[in-house]
């Protein structure tokens, strides 16, 4: 198949609005959790309360992402991405006001969290659902690494940004933030996707459609466990204060700089696949770049120098990165478009389980065996379920093409 240019891309007009709405949406979105954390931590000083936000997040999206995946399959995904947009606005202009009012409370706050919590189990199925729906299928790959690189620029810049404004004046993050959410809004609204929602009735089974049909595809199966169990051990970011204060002895600028180097190195990869999208080998290289990243961990967790744990970082970015392209465009492309929301509500509780879990798990193996042995078990882990992988799911492995077998 020939290389389709990236122009192509960018003729997009759907597309790019959405791209658009998304960079702003998650811009806004990293601004939003840095001010959130400091507001609370100003207010009760308590690490405990600071985890309270994260779970009050976590457990409305873990419980309402399955319904929210058969809602977006059954209304128009741009319509269910323009409602998350605009509940976080509102969410973000309410804790301005409560600044102007006086009344930011702790409770409020961890209200607040619920309602960021369900906004996420609705917005991530839409908007992963709504991305083929924009463009030609043969181009499915170079839209999500470019969706892939706007998202790590605002990981990279937003907190950055939100820590700058809030310094100045907390109502400024907040008033900025409102103002994000709101283009994102008016951009996603003037997306016209083409859309059959579907028809079929209500029930426990349909709710659980993309359940069964990840179950039942090892293909699928395979990359998202994949990705899962990866995440679960690989994971070493809860840990990064220990190393940043107590191995590498860099200080809080380290510290920024440790958390940022991911995401770095998965935006300097994104820029190449756009370059040199990935053709052939697909399921190889998966499993490579899974090992890759185990291996870049292990890296980081023996290292006692700063600038080698800093580039091991960012190559476990930038593999992961391969990772998200290859799973995504896989996904998106073997699943039938009447169950696609479900099908990424499914991948979305993947995602936010590794995730948290995967603090967890972290934070415990630190405590029993070490940060050391934590980060480097973990690496070694990932490393023995890429292998493992290659002979449990050969579906998966003997994937060559994004397209077709």
């Amino acid at each position: 198949m020939p290389q389709i240019p990236l122009s192509r891309l960018f003729a997009e007009r759907q597309f790019l609005r959405f791209w658009s709405a998304r960079l702003a949406g998650m811009l806004a979105n990293q601004m939003l959790m840095v001010a959130v954390a400091w507001q609370m931590y100003d207010i009760t000083g308590s690490a405990w309360d600071l985890g309270l936000v994260g779970l009050f997040q976590f457990v409305p999206a873990l419980l309402l992402t399955l319904p929210a995946g058969h809602v977006v399959d059954r209304l128009r995904r741009s319509r269910v991405f323009a409602g998350c947009m605009l509940l976080q606005a509102a969410l973000a202009l309410l804790l301005a006001g409560a600044l102007l009012g006086g009344f930011a409370t702790r409770e409020l706050i961890l209200a607040v969290a619920i309602a960021l919590g369900i906004a996420r189990a609705f917005q991530m199925p839409a908007q992963q659902a709504l991305i083929p729906l924009l463009v030609p299928l043969e181009m499915l790959e170079r839209a999500v690494t470019l969706s892939s690189l706007g998202m790590q620029a605002a990981v990279i810049g937003g907190p950055a940004l939100g820590g700058l404004l809030y310094a100045g004046a907390p109502i400024a993050v907040y008033g900025s933030c409102g103002g994000l959410f709101l283009l994102a809004y008016g951009l996603v609204l003037a997306i016209n996707e083409r859309h059959a929602p579907a028809k079929e009735t209500v029930s426990l089974q349909s709710v659980l459609a993309g359940v069964a049909f990840v179950w039942r595809n090892k293909l699928l199966l395979g990359a998202t466990s994949l990705d899962l169990f990866a995440v679960l051990l690989g994971g070493a970011t809860a840990l990064l204060p220990i190393y940043a204060r107590d191995i590498l002895h860099s200080g809080p600028q380290g510290l920024g700089l440790l958390r940022a180097a991911p995401a770095v190195g998965a935006l300097l990869m994104a820029l190449a696949m756009l370059r040199w999208p990935i053709q052939r080998r697909v399921g190889h290289k998966l499993l490579a770049a899974v090992a890759a990243f185990g291996l870049a961990t292990v890296v980081f967790g023996l290292s006692e120098h700063f600038a080698l744990a800093l580039l091991a970082l960012a190559i476990s970015g930038a593999v992961d990165n391969v990772s998200v392209v290859i799973r995504m465009t896989v996904m998106q492309l073997e699943t039938p478009d009447e169950i696609r929301g479900r099908v990424s509500a499914v991948n979305s509780i993947f995602i936010g389980a590794s995730n948290q879990l995967g603090e967890f798990e972290s934070g415990a193996t630190a405590a029993l065996f070490g940060p050391v042995n934590s980060v480097v078990m973990g690496g070694v882990g990932t490393l023995l379920i890429a292998a493992a992988w290659l002979r449990l799911f050969p579906e998966l492995a003997q994937r060559d093409r994004m397209m077709g077998k």
